[in-house]
């Protein structure tokens, strides 16, 4: 009876990984809506397009919060930024985002968006990072290829979601808070959102993904971050 217990416990957790890995739904890039100038620039990068582990990939995927369709919602912990669809779906990337000490949270809304932005660091990352007060416009600015910058009470929270020249970083915390994205997946997320799209970073700890990254990497023999 032992035996049978056991045995149907790992047939039953096996039935419910499996359940899992079949609601996720993996989207390649479309290229075909870029601009001609995004596929010029794109072309032009000289930064290792290291690929992006499984888990971070954007995918079409169940979505159990209660978000209005339309809105944006980023969970730090799990390094998700997830798109509101209709019927209980949403469209789910992988993100890069700050280490805890310059995390943001709260409710904020799209107040402007720029395609392929000029990078104009705060004089904290001069400071910190010892980069120029000033970088241009181009296929390797930190900025990368889109930038949705964060409004909260009508003013800048000086937070964007953007695109970046850095993609073997999505799914870790090194950022200086703002919200990374693959040049394909900003892209793909600018050409779905318009201004006053809200959008809800929930607090540290806060996090509720039910598809855990990190176990799936672990599961995989993959690096966890």
């Amino acid at each position: 009876m032992s035996s049978f217990k056991v045995t149907f416990g790992i047939l039953a957790a096996g039935l419910m990984l499996s359940g899992c890995m079949q609601a996720t739904t993996y989207e390649a890039t479309n290229t075909a809506a870029f601009k001609p100038h995004d596929k010029e620039l794109l072309a032009k990068t000289t930064y290792v397009k290291t690929p992006v582990a499984e888990p971070f990939r954007r995918a079409i995927v169940e979505y159990h919060r209660k978000e209005a369709p339309g809105s944006i919602v980023v969970d730090s912990d799990n390094h998700y930024l997830y798109y509101v669809m209709n019927d209980g779906k949403a469209i789910r990337y992988g993100i890069t985002v700050g280490e805890q000490a310059m995390a943001w949270s709260g409710i904020a809304k799209v107040g402007s968006m720029t395609e392929w932005p000029a990078w104009h660091p705060t004089p904290g990352e001069i400071s910190r990072l010892g980069v120029p007060t000033f970088v241009a416009p181009g296929p390797d600015n930190p900025m990368g290829s889109r930038a949705m910058y964060l409004y909260s009470g009508g003013k800048d929270t000086l937070f964007r979601i953007h695109g970046t020249n850095q993609p073997e970083y999505i799914g870790s915390s090194i950022s200086s808070g703002c919200i990374r994205m693959t040049n394909e997946d900003v892209i793909d997320l600018y050409n779905r959102v318009k201004l006053g799209t809200i959008v809800v970073v929930l607090e540290p700890k806060h996090g509720d993904s039910p598809y855990k990254p990190q176990m799936a990497l672990q599961g995989a023999g993959g690096t966890t971050y």
